[in-house]
């Protein structure tokens, strides 16, 4: 029981991608590249650029401020496993994953500055409290924050390098049902909250040999989340026989969020259109198993641990844009992203499976100065059956799709 209480908290922490990426990352970080199928390390875009290449961000030649702000549409659906006939399907609040760079150079400068606040884990998923798996879990809310201060140099027209240091907050609250092992009483339930925070770092080289090509290759280091003091709050029948049982009050935990590297090629055959290519190798093998230490004892035991052990996988990405016109340009892409989740380790927090995005985009120049970006994402996983006999999941069939309209705001000086 202690295992299945509170082990599953480090899936819901970094489960926030649960229907946007593989395993619980969340690619939504710029509106125009979203609009590419989330590609855009081989290219010197925009502002964001401080995400995707800080190395690329010194080839702007305009100062800027951008905003950006995505609306999560997901739903999943689940079957008991035969000969099980009743099914469940979340009814998840909307979901805002959010993104806000700006940076600075003077004129001619070889030297430029950036910030970069945004949301690469973030969403809820809401079962209910009267599925079939809610001692699994009944509901999740997260958000994660990730500010990253960036300098990049261009070395050259050709040669970028950049470097920003990353700092990462965030909060969760999650809750689930508690069977309970006495005949007056069936169940109880828990909530957990707790806040997070952690540090990396994200490394970028940006390179354009000539007109026509430019090769990027970006490192986004592991950040791990620590949670100091989280809240365990039981809600359980007023009697000593069950409430003795679950003395826990806190909880520590460290959760890892793992590195990136992507190699990005942007091939421009004509003024007018650009071409993207990203590989994303993303290291889920840092994601073992989730160990949570308590501060008294549940059902006897000081601490739980569950085994996830998720593997490395490819994300591989395409996309293209076109200037229609000075005042329009339109985007399009997509990707194939691989689940990192092994056969029986699937989890209500993350039923991963091995996903297909497809994405549109526009931009619309206001003025001179001010630009607005528009995308949608439409994300469709694979339907997945797993008996969850290793991560102490719920067995069953599940199914995800993700709809991500999505807008932006260019300022630049």
């Amino acid at each position: 029981m202690k295992s299945k209480i509170l082990a599953f908290l480090g899936s819901a922490v970094l489960s926030a991608g649960v229907a946007t990426a593989g395993g619980f990352q969340a690619n939504l970080q710029g509106q125009k590249q979203i609009g590419m199928g989330h590609a855009g390390t081989g290219l010197a875009l925009d502002q964001s650029s401080i995400f995707f290449n800080p190395g690329a961000l010194a080839h702007l030649r305009q100062n800027g401020i951008q905003l950006g702000v995505s609306a999560l549409n997901a739903k999943i659906a689940y079957r008991e496993p035969s000969p099980g006939i009743s099914s469940a399907q979340t009814d998840n609040p909307l979901s805002t994953p959010f993104q806000v760079y700006a940076s600075y150079g003077k004129e001619e400068s070889p030297l430029r500055f950036g910030i970069g606040v945004y949301t690469p884990y973030g969403s809820s998923v809401n079962w209910g409290n009267l599925w079939q798996g809610r001692f699994g879990l009944n509901e999740l809310t997260l958000q994660a924050i990730f500010i990253q201060p960036t300098i990049s140099y261009r070395i050259s027209d050709k040669l970028g390098f950049g470097a920003g240091f990353v700092y990462s907050t965030g909060n969760v609250n999650l809750q689930r049902s508690i069977p309970l092992q006495a005949s007056n009483y069936a169940e109880g339930q828990v909530e957990l909250d707790g806040n997070a925070s952690g540090f990396g770092f994200n490394l970028g080289v940006f390179f354009q040999p000539v007109e026509k090509l430019s090769l990027g290759l970006t490192y986004r280091s592991k950040v791990e989340m620590e949670v100091k003091e989280g809240d365990v709050t039981f809600m359980l029948p007023s009697s000593p026989l069950i409430t003795s049982q679950f003395q826990a009050t806190q909880f520590d935990a460290k959760l890892p969020l793992p590195a990136n590297i992507t190699l990005g090629i942007g091939f421009r055959p004509t003024e007018k259109l650009a071409i993207a290519v990203d590989i994303q190798h993303v290291q889920w093998s840092a994601y073992k198993a989730l160990r949570f230490d308590y501060n008294a004892p549940i059902r006897g035991e000081n601490f739980s641990e569950s085994p996830r052990n998720y593997e490395d996988v490819f994300i591989y990405r395409l996309g293209a844009q076109y200037q229609v016109s000075d005042i329009l340009t339109l985007r399009a892409g997509a990707y194939y992203d691989k689940s990192p989740v092994q056969e029986g380790y699937l989890t209500p927090e993350t039923p991963d499976a091995d996903s297909r995005g497809v994405s549109a985009g526009l931009t619309l120049a206001l003025s001179e100065k001010v630009d607005l970006d528009a995308s949608f994402l439409y994300i469709n996983k694979k339907q997945r059956t797993d008996d969850a006999s290793k991560s102490g999941g719920v067995a069953g069939t599940y199914k995800s799709v993700a709809y991500i309209p999505g807008v932006g705001l260019n300022y630049k000086f």
